[in-house]
C-alpha cells in the first residue's frame, strides 16, 4: 500500500510532461444510438499500446467506460458504465462532464456584481441547485471530434450553452478533451468564455472500481488532503475546515475505503476535501492513488482544481450496482462556491478562460 509519502514522490514523477509517445493510440468513431429527437449519437473508442480501452460519447459528454489491464494481463472495466444509450438516457451521472456547476449551490441562486441570479431546477424542501439543474450538461448533446495528435488518441467535445439556461447568466462556450496515453494516462481537459460575468465549475463523475464489480470496500485509497469542508444536513459547505487527523476522514496514510465508512454521517463519503487553494495557478497537484487488492490495479489521481468531492455511491440499492459499488473523484472547485467569498473563486469573466486538467494515471501494484 501506498502512504502520503510514497503519493508525493510517485505522483511528482508521474505526472511531469511526457516524452512524445512511440505510439500515438487510436481513435474510433461510431454510433452509440438515438436521441428521442433523431439525433445521431457519437461513440468514440481510444485505445493504446498498452491495451487501456476508453470510450466517451457525445451525450453528456460522457466517459462511457474505461477498460485496462489486471496483474494477470486480464483486461476488464473499471468504471461503473451505462451498457447502452436509452440507459444513459433514462438518468443518472455514470462518467458524465457536469455543469455549469458541479455539485450544489444553496438558496436558490448567487449574486454577481450586485445583481440576484435565481437558478431554475431547485429543491422546494432544501433551497439547493445541484449539477446545474435537470437539463444541465449531462443531459445535453455535445458535439464531438477525433482531436488524436502525438500526445496519444483522443475525442473533444464542444458544448454552447445559452444566455439563461438554468437561471445562469451568459452564453458560454466549453470544450471538454478526454486524451489517452501510452504511459497509460487519462486527462481530462476542460476549456470555457463566457460573454457575461458567470460561474463555472466543470467535473467529471466517473464511479471507479478497480475490481471490475462488487463494492469498493476493500479497495486502498491514499490521499495526501489535510483538510475537508464541514457540511450541514444538505451538505451544504457551512465555512469549516476541518482537520483530518483523528477522523474517518483521514486517508493520509492509505487505508481500506471502508474501514470507517459506517462512521460517516449518511452512511458513506460525500464531501470535498481540500486538495490547494491555488488551483491551476500551482499546475497539476497529485492527490491520490487508489488500488484494488485483487486485481493489483491502481489507479493515481492529480488535478489542477482546489478541492475534490470523493463519493462512493452510497445511494445504489444494487439494481444495477451495489451500495459502496464504486467511487468517485469529482475534482472542482468547493460546493456552493458562488455564496462564498473566501472560497477560490469559480467566477468567470469575459475575456478570460477557464482552463483546467485532471489525470488518472492506471497501473499495476507490485506483489
Amino acid at each position: 500500500m501506498f502512504k502520503v509519502t510514497q503519493i508525493a514522490t510517485f505522483a511528482t514523477f508521474i505526472f511531469l510532461p511526457w516524452a512524445e509517445p512511440i505510439h500515438a493510440g487510436d481513435c474510433a468513431a461510431s454510433i452509440w444510438g438515438e436521441m428521442p429527437d433523431g439525433r445521431k449519437v457519437g461513440l468514440f473508442t481510444l485505445t493504446n499500446a498498452l491495451g487501456t480501452e476508453i470510450s466517451v460519447a457525445e451525450y453528456g459528454a460522457l466517459l462511457v467506460s474505461a477498460k485496462t489491464q489486471d496483474r494477470h494481463g486480464v483486461s476488464g472495466l473499471v468504471t461503473l458504465s451505462y451498457r447502452n444509450l436509452d440507459e444513459a438516457l433514462a438518468g443518472g451521472v455514470l462518467g458524465s462532464v457536469i455543469g455549469r456547476f458541479a455539485n450544489r449551490i444553496d438558496t436558490g441562486g448567487f449574486s454577481i456584481d450586485g445583481k440576484r441570479h435565481e437558478l431554475e431546477s431547485v429543491n422546494a424542501r432544501t433551497g439547493v441547485h445541484i449539477h446545474g439543474g435537470t437539463t444541465g450538461f449531462h443531459r445535453r448533446l455535445w458535439q464531438g471530434r477525433d482531436a488524436t495528435n502525438n500526445g496519444g488518441a483522443a475525442a473533444a467535445f464542444r458544448l454552447t450553452s445559452p444566455d439563461g439556461h438554468e437561471g445562469y447568466p451568459g452564453t458560454v462556450e466549453v470544450e471538454v478533451a478526454y486524451r489517452l496515453t501510452d504511459e497509460n494516462v487519462l486527462r481530462i481537459e476542460y476549456r470555457g468564455t463566457t460573454d457575461q460575468p458567470t460561474h463555472l465549475n466543470l467535473t467529471n463523475h466517473a464511479y471507479f472500481n478497480l475490481a471490475g464489480s462488487g463494492d469498493v470496500l476493500d479497495h486502498s485509497l491514499a490521499m495526501t488532503c489535510e483538510e475537508v469542508l464541514a457540511v450541514d444536513d444538505r451538505k451544504i459547505p457551512t465555512g469549516e475546515r476541518v482537520p483530518v487527523p483523528g477522523t474517518p476522514f483521514d486517508f493520509r496514510v492509505a487505508k481500506r475505503v471502508g474501514a470507517d465508512i459506517e462512521a460517516v454521517d449518511a452512511g458513506g463519503y460525500d464531501h470535498c476535501f481540500v486538495i490547494d487553494e491555488r488551483g491551476a495557478e500551482s499546475g497539476l497537484t497529485p492527490f491520490a492513488v487508489l488500488e484494488d487488492p485483487r486485481s493489483g490495479r491502481t489507479m493515481a489521481v492529480a488535478t489542477t482544481k482546489p478541492g475534490v468531492q470523493v463519493y462512493t455511491a452510497n445511494h445504489f440499492k444494487g439494481q444495477p450496482f451495489p451500495k459502496w459499488g464504486g467511487i468517485c473523484f469529482e475534482t472542482q472547485f468547493y460546493p456552493d462556491t458562488p455564496n462564498h467569498p473566501d472560497f477560490p473563486s469559480s467566477l468567470l469573466r469575459p475575456g478570460e478562460t477557464y482552463e483546467h486538467a485532471t489525470e488518472f494515471r492506471f497501473g499495476i501494484a507490485e506483489e
